[in-house]
């Protein structure tokens, strides 16, 4: 010890043992680093120190006290600011009570240069001359804080933002350390609140990109991506990061990221991008716009030919006919051509105006109460003849329908069932088969349901690269095998319209060479259904088809309706079946057979059931085909009655019902063709401006015996009709476009008229205005109802029988 720190200690009166002189600078020596005891007085004075405490500082110890007096104050006199700093370190710790403190801060030496040391005093509970002693270790860090300047200064140079990151298991950021162009963009996340949210707002938006990285990340290997990112001004910036591990801790990677700004290469890249991209849809539209346009010519091309032929037929039949006019049999053979050759071109012009009504956003859905068993009948009814002449194989099903009435348009409904059937049926080869299911799927809309109608067939079948454009309007199939068949490419186009009114759908699966399956679903309002069948409980009906699911189907009905019923897929079985229940007096109520069935067919089974139980027992033929030839035969086989499938359940109690009701079991034919009756004393007025067609009117309404009265004009018929007295009239035919007076105004003007007989009398539209919207003007104006132009006998024998056969 110096004689200077004995004589203090000495002074202090707190004398300690310490060890000898010798094995003290050994001490020191052996640990490199500079100690020094001093007062904590305002000079915080040196009272002992070491030989490296004067060779940190390069001066001589003698020459240090002589200069400096051990008073640190004179020697930091050159530099005020890190003695004042040194001092706020002192100065805080013992007012802070702590035990010292620890600063690392740079140091002169005697030359002039600087040194970077770390202060680590200690405050000892020894005082000398009043003044507490404190113990300070000196320890030169001047190579660490050089190399962690170079490492700030090779951030610094770094041509962009440098970063480093400790990546959690989980694949979260946490930034560490980065450079002042990373702070100045970014911010420094831990201390600042709104960088924090930048921070986390940047990594949440590339989560996708540092995840698609991420196996690579966790692995410590380098990687490369780009990431868009904001700054504080809301630039938004591109960057391709580098980033390299560097080291691991506790298992976690740390990568040192460098992002270089690409925003004006990206900026460019995405420009270019766009352009492409517009570039190639403008290419794509054109080229649409060809296909379309080469669609329609093709269109224009069939249409020529299609309509043509039929008007080929048309003038050829007439001319032939006009030359035979003594030949009764060629003139109606010609007519009954000419018929064929009319309603296919009706039917070609009906889809051209539909697609026309589609395109321009006029297609409008009437509202009026559908019987689906009747309009199903009526659809199957009307491709029967196309179904025979090529021998296809046909059946319906009806699967969980619980409604089978509904608020929908009748004629739009029957168009898009006509249509899927028509084209089953003439894309299919002969002895084909064709399906047609109908399915009713609970709806979450109250008072509505979803109709599912599928159509399947065995048929041709379409191309994968022609399903796409499937539903597109004046597409065909470039196919061969179609070209001899008559269409114009519009019929799906307008399924599918129809169907997306009614709130649906329609699908295609297809398999070239092997057939298709049409799925429409559309939703409709439902109807209750006051429909009597308590006289039926309880009995028992016997269900024979070589169809399971018909069977099975039929039965489910049947016992919904509180009756039994079994059922069998052969003949010869139901026979037995039937002489059992007799034998057991348990006799079946009625029989429901099916016509066509292999080894027994309906007939035969009939004769058998009638030969074994005779003629009390009801039997009623059911068939997928039109009954109307093989009526006299089944009905001297012994049949009662006659059902056409799919098995609507109205139509079920309907002809079960009859067989209760009539007492006593007799046979009953039904399904023949409406018999044309005459309508002798009854008045019809008619309202019609053409006076060809008031010509073509007259005459047919007067082959049914009724009298006809006509006016060319809606006023005129308004005089008649208010000019004649109550009851003169039984019906009025009424013309929807005509001079002066057109029939919707004219229909509302004689429905106001003082008298009762306009408020029952029936009006019928007969118009060439044919489609729903027409039909729903002629509601309004309070007709009854809508008859087409060009006038179907059929169609008018039944408009005749519905309105005059009630009078």
């Amino acid at each position: 010890m110096t004689d200077l720190e004995k004589e203090m200690v000495k002074s202090d009166g707190n004398r300690r043992s310490c060890p000898s002189d010798y094995e003290y600078d050994t001490l020191m020596q052996l640990l490199g680093v500079s100690v020094s005891k001093h007062l904590l007085d305002e000079h915080f004075t040196v009272i002992w120190a070491n030989d490296f405490y004067y060779q940190t500082i390069g001066w001589e110890k003698e020459e240090y006290e002589e200069v400096f007096q051990n008073r640190p104050d004179l020697y930091y006199a050159q530099d005020p600011e890190e003695w004042e700093k040194l001092m706020e370190t002192v100065i805080a710790a013992l007012n802070n009570q702590e035990n010292g403190y620890k600063l690392a801060a740079p140091m002169r030496k005697k030359n002039g240069d600087r040194v970077w040391v770390q202060f680590s005093t200690a405050f000892a509970d020894e005082y000398v001359n009043g003044y507490q002693v404190a113990y300070t270790v000196m320890t030169n860090i001047d190579d660490i804080v050089k190399i962690q300047r170079e490492k700030s200064i090779a951030y610094e140079s770094l041509p962009g933002f440098v970063a480093k990151y400790r990546i959690g298991l989980d694949c979260s950021l946490e930034l560490l350390d980065s450079n002042s162009r990373f702070k100045m963009y970014f911010g420094e996340p831990s201390d600042n609140k709104e960088a924090i949210f930048l921070h986390m707002s940047n990594i949440r938006h590339n989560r996708e990109v540092i995840e698609a990285h991420k196996t690579d990340i966790m692995a410590g290997r380098p990687t490369q991506f780009v990431l868009q990112v904001d700054d504080f001004r809301g630039r938004n910036l591109w960057l391709q990061v580098s980033a390299t591990c560097i080291e691991w801790q506790e298992g976690c990677p740390i990568y040192l990221a460098i992002f270089i700004d690409i925003t004006d290469v990206t900026e460019l890249r995405e420009m270019q991008k766009k352009l492409t991209e517009q570039t190639k849809a403008l290419q794509n539209a054109l080229e649409a716009a060809e296909e379309a346009n080469r669609a329609k010519s093709d269109f224009l091309s069939r249409m020529s030919h299609d309509i043509r032929t039929p008007m080929n037929a048309i003038m050829g039949m007439t001319a032939i006919a006009s030359s035979h006019l003594d030949n009764p049999e060629r003139i109606e053979d010609c007519l009954g051509k000419i018929s064929v050759s009319s309603k296919l071109l009706l039917n070609l012009i009906n889809e051209v105006l539909d697609m026309s009504k589609i395109e321009s956003g006029h297609m409008v859905l009437a509202e009026e109460e559908v019987s689906l068993a009747e309009l199903v009948h009526g659809v199957v009814t009307m491709v029967q003849p196309q179904i025979s002449a090529k021998r296809l194989s046909f059946n319906a099903y009806i699967n969980d329908l619980s409604h089978e009435t509904v608020i929908s348009d009748m004629q739009r409904l029957q168009q898009l069932l006509l249509n899927l059937l028509s084209n089953a049926v003439k894309y299919t080869p002969e002895r084909g088969r064709i399906t047609l299911d109908i399915n009713e799927i609970s709806s979450q809309c109250s008072g509505t349901a979803c109709y599912e109608f599928i159509v399947s067939d065995t048929g041709i079948g379409m191309k994968p690269d022609f399903l796409h454009k499937l539903f597109e309007p004046f597409e065909r199939a470039n196919d061969e095998k179609i070209k001899m068949v008559q269409g114009t490419g519009l019929g799906l186009s307008i399924c599918k319209s129809i169907a997306e009114l009614m709130d649906g759908t329609i699908e295609v699966e297809s398999e070239y060479g092997k057939g298709s399956r049409f799925t429409a679903r559309i939703q409709l309002r439902i109807q209750d259904e006051p429909i009597g069948y308590g006289a039926l409980a309880d009995l028992s009906v016997l269900v024979v088809d070589d169809d399971e699911l018909i069977c099975q189907s039929t039965c489910t009905r049947l016992l919904e309706l509180g009756m039994k019923a079994d059922w069998t897929l052969e003949g010869e079985e139901a026979v037995k079946m039937v002489m059992d229940a007799h034998r057991k007096g348990e006799d079946y109520f009625a029989v429901i057979v099916d016509l066509k069935m292999p080894a027994m067919d309906g007939m035969e089974t009939t004769r058998k059931i009638r030969e074994a139980v005779g003629f009390d027992l009801p039997i009623i033929m059911i068939s997928a085909y039109d009954l109307s030839d093989q009526m006299d035969s089944a009905i001297s086989a012994g049949a009662n009655g006659f059902i056409t499938k799919p098995l609507f359940r109205s139509r079920l109690i309907y002809k079960l019902n009859q067989f209760v009701e009539s007492g006593v079991r007799q046979r009953i034919s039904e399904s023949k063709p409406l018999e044309r009756r005459l309508y002798a004393g009854k008045r019809v007025l008619l309202a019609e401006d053409n006076e060809l067609n008031r010509e073509i009117a007259v005459e047919l309404i007067s082959s049914t015996g009724a009298a006809v009265e006509s006016a060319k004009d809606g006023n005129i018929a308004l005089d008649m009709m208010t000019s004649s007295p109550e009851g003169y009239y039984d019906l009025i035919f009424m013309d929807m476009q005509m001079p002066v007076m057109d029939g919707c105004t004219a229909a509302k003007a004689i429905r106001e008229l003082p008298r009762k007989d306009v408020k029952r009398m029936p009006i019928i539209a007969m118009t060439a205005n044919a489609f729903a919207d027409d039909r729903q003007k002629t509601k309004e104006a309070g007709m009854n109802e809508h008859l087409a132009k060009p006038v179907d006998m059929e169609q008018l024998h039944q408009v005749l029988h519905k309105w005059l056969s009630k009078k």
